[in-house]
């Protein structure tokens, strides 16, 4: 792998506990697909969901499906069934972990331009992508020195965790990708003719979908991306034959997962919504629900009297036993 310098340092790994304690099912899935009827599949998978009390996000567009839900199994079976029953969504592909509380407050079923957005409507992944790697075979793709392996996610994703050597783009937005690139051409594209091997990865593999076929239309053909993602291969890999440092920033109220998918140990700041780990937690600009080092500086006091409220309704809310939205993740989209 040739080595670049990153502009955030992944951070510690954390440590979950066994998935026996672990009851609720976890599905993260995508598929790249035309669909039809957009505001009819809306609104079924919406009623399904609720009469099965599925929480989580799925978005829908022309281009196929994507999202992450959360149940009982049997609940979670009866939605898969409905989505694979979707016109191009038979082989559906899933990631399956678990969580010991449900990850989600509530569920949305949302119709948007893109189920990853891009903003380059030319690009098609079902027109092509890259090649597709397999979690047992990423080990010695990134470990061959001409590769340059390009992590595709957010600054705040690769900041919490990410493989040793990769490039971290700094993108606040997969928006930014593109521009990117166009930065960053001529190295891609190599010296003297010799073009380098293009190793990309995100969390479940749909940013690379459309990252790889990105790449592809620009003329790139050496482009290879890791099947099913860093869910996979923290699924799959032994830890101790690891290339992975640190955690894998997820789209839930678990903020982050490890090795076997099990929950790490970020938590979520409410003021700025960013992850948040251990060392972070020790320091005095951490209160919880309110600050965090990384927006303590930005926030008014009256706009921490605000989150001092909503925090307030929160426990509230716990000690009764009811769920309180104010607790919610920030409404990002998944990977």
């Amino acid at each position: 792998m040739r080595r670049y310098s990153a502009c955030l340092r992944p951070r510690g790994r954390g440590h979950g506990v066994t998935e026996a304690a672990l009851p609720i099912r976890v599905v993260a899935l995508y598929k790249f697909t035309p669909l039809r009827d957009l505001d009819a599949i809306r609104d079924a998978l919406d009623r399904r969901c609720h009469a099965e009390d599925i929480k989580g996000t799925l978005l829908l567009a022309d281009e196929g499906i994507n999202g992450t839900i959360a149940g009982a199994d049997d609940a979670i079976e009866q939605v898969l069934g409905d989505i694979r029953g979707l016109p191009g969504c038979a082989d559906l592909e899933i990631k399956d972990s678990r969580a010991k509380a449900p990850p989600f407050l509530r569920m949305k079923v949302r119709i948007k331009r893109e189920i990853v957005t891009m903003g380059k409507a030319d690009v098609d992944p079902l027109r092509g992508t890259g090649h597709y790697v397999a979690p047992e075979d990423w080990n010695a793709l990134i470990d061959d020195p001409d590769t340059i392996v390009i992590d595709t996610r957010n600054d705040y994703e690769v900041a919490v965790g990410t493989f040793a050597g990769a490039i971290n783009p700094c993108t606040r937005s997969f928006r930014d990708f593109p521009s990117w690139f166009e930065a960053h051409r001529e190295m891609l594209e190599g010296e003297g003719g010799r073009r380098p091997k293009i190793a990309m990865f995100c969390t479940g593999g749909i940013r690379c979908e459309k990252s790889t076929a990105f790449l592809k239309s620009e003329g790139l053909d050496e482009v290879y991306h890791l099947k099913g993602g860093i869910l996979a291969y923290l699924e799959t890999i032994p830890s101790d034959q690891s290339r992975w440092q640190g955690d894998c920033f997820v789209f839930d109220e678990r903020v982050t997962v490890g090795h076997g998918l099990q929950p790490g140990d970020y938590v979520l700041c409410r003021a700025c919504r960013m992850p948040v780990g251990p060392e972070e937690r020790a320091s005095p600009f951490y209160v919880s629900g309110i600050s965090c080092p990384a927006c303590h500086a930005d926030r008014t006091d009256a706009q921490r009297e605000r989150y001092a409220e909503r925090e307030r309704q929160v426990r509230l809310a716990e000690a009764r036993g009811e769920a309180h939205v104010g607790a919610a993740i920030a409404d990002r989209d998944p990977d």
